[in-house]
């Protein structure tokens, strides 16, 4: 049975539209023909045959279906080419794809899909020799042979399918320039994908087109790992292709034995070629380089079998493994949603460590702090993100019983720590991440606010790992009255790391009234103002350390009654308890929130599905997941957080025509979090009445019935009047969840945590989290190497409005992807596409706070100024305070060059944090 392409010979009984009787086709051989509506009732009828069968011609629905699809093309073609034009094939047969989807024949429109798929890989294997006069090929074999340009031509043409923009012959001339006698056959691919890499910044559909060439690469090198037939279509690879990976992976000892225990068959009937097109080529060169299993060096995953391979790893413990390896996968191959990096590393494998971050308490004592670093090694040796508090170690000075002799101080063991960090790479995937976390009473603060200076002793310096600032709310308060504040060593004052909020303004008196009296020896006073002062000082200076909030994050945390959250973690996001018997653990996944705006507003059903699907996926990887040392099966397998988070929010907003600074982006900031939080929560108590509530439910602010939103009301009891300015807002009926959580509990003492997202955005094409853009066009450097990045919403834009041309995009590069100082660009424009340091990031706190009201853990918020000063990070982070945030992230700033060009200035500015910092890739 088959379907037939749009310039097939066929005719058809139906009438053909006056209004296209002067449009023109061309041809893929340049032609020109006629416009025949009926080929595409042809088409179309043959497509619905092939998934209903044979027995189902004449079918009145298919006959109504087929005259509505071809009415819609139609229709399409009429409307864009006005009175007479010409169209493409390509651009008719896209415009089919587009009207069965929207008909809501998803199988048709697939059956389509795959048969001009193998049409095209069909056209490109009978393409005829076109012998290059001069430059040869080296075969395999050793032979050499002419330079085939004719495969050159059908590759390109066949990457090109349905995009704008792309010139195919010259893209092959360039490649040809690159180009010597002798090559070998496989470097002439390499040439093509270069050629179009190189052309992303004139416009971004080269991006699809390097990414597609790039999976023409990727399939002839896993065919041949796996022994598979080279010149077949993907639609018939991919089946063989998932059995093979499976058979191979196990028989090498990559893949766990349980994998084969699947209908192989089944699933690899399922994948969805097609959607390999959705990539662009940071996203799918990324997952060449660091995601796909390989043997030797030899990829063995095509991209749906990666994605079906990680899909079954998450299912491997499900009553119906099969079918929720096919929900998971459809999930996580739309985009709609992605696991964090360690899950898409690890999942199926023998070491399945899934988990993103581990939390850590240090003891103080030579076998806690050493235990502490083997433990960092350990988590970090299987791709996980840490977050250790170091607050409990005794301060520099401070008496050691045991030798009668007097302490060091954290700073000597976190020199430590970093060295660890650099030699615990992950296996090269990618580099160990770590960041500390001192509590601001702790005596050794000062050194350690010093620590990421680039002046001063070496060894009391730590350059390659992170610090944070865990910030008591009587600090902020202190400073605000000018009063003193005094650092003590944790030694004296050992309860004070476990108090928080009235609790421990009371103790912290007490231990001041004892140093007051001498009855504390080991003490420093300044004032409040001083130490803050300080705190930005070198934030700006550095980078860090992070500001941190610690009453927040416990006053709003709904396990307050099994432990205190001591740290957040490598990326300031999860906000979970540690101690002596549990590192805390957290699993992670992100909603891409751009996929879920449906013509200009948010799609809560399809939000809806894609929550409870990914609540459940994050939950079992509590049960599969490989845990390197037991506390952290303790602590996780306890209490099972998980941290749904999203990404592609700039993205969403450009979607809705918002700019970042603007009331409306604020509240959508706000809706979206909320009907987030409402999915998850419910999802979670969905999963408790299946599989039961979590252990340490009892107790909890959950069964006390205090959701996130009304936690901030203990956070108000615990703050003086006027120190809180929360909006409190609510648009949705919470009382059909609060009942589902009364009847049976949370399967999750934490559900929701906004991650970086800094890996899995570049995969799934969108941007990072809930970051506003960096820039419009730049280039991008990480493991993979550096890509350009272009802003296709704004490319999208420009063009509609006759603007997009060579001139723009050497503006744009001049203006380091500035849109503000091009004139011709639009007022609304210029709103909608101001960069990272061209927004107020007080509009990036307001949002945040909207958010956190919805959290039940943190977010990694970056805060960007182009122009920092003291005055206005003092605002700045005050405001943060003010409006409850638990968590503040890189403060970033332009370098003096940088500054001159984005943004009058008045003087160059130093630089704080440059963007090219690593970003945090342990989380996500």
């Amino acid at each position: 049975m088959s379907t037939a392409t749009l310039d097939e010979p066929q005719q058809h009984p139906a009438s053909r539209p006056t209004a296209t009787d002067s449009l023109q086709v061309i041809k893929r051989s340049g032609t020109l023909v006629g416009f025949d509506a009926a080929k595409i009732s042809v088409a179309v009828t043959r497509a619905f045959l092939a998934v209903e069968g044979d027995d189902a011609a004449g079918s009145a629905r298919i006959h109504d279906a087929v005259e509505r699809v071809t009415r819609q093309v139609t229709q399409a073609i009429s409307r864009r080419l006005k009175a007479g034009g010409k169209v493409h094939i390509e651009d008719i047969q896209d415009q089919v794809e587009l009207a069965l989807m929207r008909a809501g024949e998803q199988k048709v429109a697939r059956a389509y899909v795959l048969y001009r798929e193998a049409h095209a890989q069909e056209r490109a294997s009978k393409a005829p020799v076109e012998a290059h006069p001069t430059l040869t090929v080296k075969k395999a074999s050793g032979e050499l042979a002419p330079l085939d340009v004719g495969l050159m031509k059908a590759q390109v043409e066949h990457a090109s399918r349905g995009l704008e923009g792309i010139n195919g012959e010259t893209l092959v001339e360039g490649a040809l320039r690159n180009l010597y006698d002798g090559i070998a056959e496989e470097e002439v691919l390499s040439a093509l994908i270069m050629t179009a890499r190189g052309r992303i910044e004139q416009e971004p559909d080269y991006s699809a087109v390097t990414a597609r060439l790039l999976l023409e690469q990727l399939r002839l090198e896993t065919a041949t790992a796996l022994a598979l037939p080279l010149n077949l279509p993907l639609a018939e690879v991919y089946p063989r292709a998932l059995g093979a990976l499976i058979h191979q992976g196990i028989r090498h000892e990559l893949l766990d034995e349980a994998m084969a225990a699947f209908d192989l068959e089944r699933l690899g009937a399922h994948l969805k070629p097609e959607r390999d097109y959705q990539f662009g080529f940071l996203g799918l060169q990324t997952l060449y380089d660091r995601y796909f299993i390989n043997w030797k060096g030899d990829r063995l995953e095509l991209p749906q079998v990666f994605f079906m391979r990680v899909a079954m790893g998450l299912a491997l413990k499900e009553d119906d493994p099969d079918a929720r390896a096919v929900e998971f996968y459809d999930l996580l191959s739309s985009f709609d949603y992605m696991a964090s990096t360690p899950t898409l590393f690890n999942s199926g494998t023998r070491h399945s460590q899934l988990s993103s971050c581990y939390l850590t308490t240090v003891q103080d004592d030579l076998e806690g702090i050493y235990g502490a670093i083997r433990d960092n090694a350990m988590l970090s040796k299987w791709a996980g993100g840490l977050g250790n508090d170091w607050t409990p170690v005794r301060a520099m000075g401070a008496h050691i019983k045991g030798t009668n002799g007097s302490s060091q101080g954290v700073v000597p063991f976190l020199k430590v720590v970093n060295d660890t960090a650099v030699a615990v790479n992950q296996g090269g995937k990618r580099k160990g991440a770590v960041c500390a976390y001192l509590e601001s009473w702790h005596l050794d603060i000062e050194e350690f606010l010093e620590l990421r200076k680039n002046t001063g002793d070496e060894r009391r310096r730590t350059h390659d790992m992170n610090t944070a600032n865990w910030v008591p709310d009587l600090l902020i308060e202190r400073m605000r009255e000018d009063k003193d504040w005094t650092l003590f060593s944790p030694s004296d004052a050992p309860d004070l790391h476990d108090l928080y909020g009235n609790a421990f303004r009371e103790r912290y008196g007490y231990y001041e009234a004892l140093a007051e009296q001498g009855r504390i020896k080991l003490f420093k006073k300044i004032p409040a103002k001083q130490l803050w002062r300080k705190m930005l000082t070198v934030l700006f200076e550095t980078g860090h350390p992070w500001i941190t909030f610690k009453d927040p994050c416990n006053l709003r945390s709904p396990q307050q009654h099994r432990g205190v959250v001591h740290s957040s973690n490598l990326c300031t996001e999860i906000t979970l308890n540690t101690s002596v018997d549990e590192i805390a653990v957290c699993n992670l996944g992100s909603i891409n929130l751009a996929a879920h705006i449906r013509d200009g507003e948010l799609d809560v059903q399809r939000l809806e599905r894609t929550v409870n699907t990914a609540v459940r996926m994050l939950d079992n990887v509590v049960d599969i997941n490989y845990y390197a040392v037991p506390q952290a099966r303790n602590s996780n397998v306890k209490h099972r957080p998980v941290g749904l988070g999203l990404m592609g929010f700039q993205d969403a907003l450009y979607k809705l025509n918002l700019p970042y600074t603007s009331a409306e982006a604020v509240e959508f900031a706000d809706l979206s979090m909320e009907q987030i939080s409402y999915f998850a929560i419910r999802a979670s108590a969905t999963l408790a009445s299946e599989r039961g509530a979590y252990e340490s439910y009892e107790g909890s602010l959950w069964q006390q019935g205090i959701l996130p939103l009304d936690s901030i009301s203990l956070l108000k009891e615990n703050r003086r009047d006027g120190d809180l300015s929360v909006n409190t807002n609510s648009h949705l009926d919470w009382t059909p969840v609060r009942e589902l959580i009364a009847k049976h509990g949370m399967r999750n003492s934490n559900v929701m945590a906004i991650a970086p997202t800094a890996t899995i955005s570049n995969i799934v094409g969108v941007s990072q989290s809930i970051e506003p853009a960096y820039q419009n066009l730049f280039v991008k450097s990480n493991l993979s190497g550096e890509f350009t990045v272009v802003n296709p919403s704004l490319v999208r834009d420009l063009k509609a409005a006759g603007l997009w041309d060579n001139v723009m995009v050497n503006d744009l590069k001049y203006f380091d992807g500035s849109v503000q100082q091009i004139d011709r660009i639009p007022t609304e424009l210029k709103a909608r596409y101001a960069t990272a340091f061209e927004i107020d990031a007080r509009w990036l706190v307001e949002a945040a706070a909207r958010r956190q009201k919805w959290l039940d853990q943190a977010q990694s918020l970056n805060l960007y100024m182009a122009e920092p000063s003291g005055r206005k990070l003092d605002g700045l982070y005050q405001l943060a305070w003010e409006r409850g945030l638990k968590t503040t992230y890189y403060l970033r700033s332009l370098g003096a060059t940088g500054a001159e060009k984005s943004a009058p200035v008045t003087a160059p500015q130093p630089q704080v944090c440059s963007i090219d910092e690593p970003d945090c890739e342990a989380c996500q």
